[in-house]
């Protein structure tokens, strides 16, 4: 009779098993070492893919900004608010009525934007966005306004609800020039 390792009337069957305990354990001994992490995560465990923006600015990747991971705190709530509406369709006086809108005119994706990063309490007109904050160019955010039309650079992305191929509402965008014609103030966030 054969009992389970082979042992019994065919001893030809120790030799295989024998081998193969041999590989099994030469494989364990020669995995590489994994570090751990606290909390457990492995070192060696690949993680996804996160598209990194260049210092100073932002990227576009497939219609989302990624914020440069130099932005302060709240350059990077700002992005990341505005992310958030980015598909929403263009709605004369949306997100005035309150933040959470079925769409977005212009000054109201710009407030939306802003307040992400507590820099605004409440949603303002783009006529109020010309006189908003302080006078000039930012170094991270710029809004630019007029009595009919507002919209933002931020880290280096146009944040606007004009110029797209895609249809109107807010967008982010590449090309730093506005689609709307007229003369803008610009005006910049304190510290921004």
């Amino acid at each position: 009779m054969t009992n389970a390792l082979g042992a019994g009337k065919a001893p030809a069957l120790r030799i295989p098993i024998a081998v193969l305990a041999v590989v099994a354990a030469s494989l364990v001994l020669s995995a590489p070492a994994q570090a751990e992490t606290p909390g457990g995560v492995s070192t060696t465990t690949p993680e996804a893919a996160t598209p990194t923006a260049p210092t100073g600015k932002a990227i576009l990747v497939r219609g989302r900004a990624i914020a440069p991971a130099d932005a302060p705190a709240a350059v990077k709530k700002v992005i990341a608010a505005a992310n958030k509406i980015r598909t929403k369709p263009y709605i004369y006086g949306g997100g005035h009525g309150r933040w959470w809108d079925a769409g977005y005119d212009c000054s109201g994706a710009v407030s939306f934007a802003l307040h992400g990063g507590s820099l605004i309490d409440s949603p303002m007109p783009s006529g109020s966005l010309a006189g908003w904050g302080n006078a000039g160019k930012g170094r991270w955010i710029t809004v630019y306004a007029n009595g009919g039309h507002a919209y933002a650079i931020i880290a280096g992305l146009r944040w606007d609800t004009a110029g797209t191929t895609h249809g109107t509402g807010p967008r982010w965008h590449k090309s730093l020039r506005a689609q709307a014609i007229g003369p803008f103030t610009a005006r910049h966030p304190a510290g921004y």
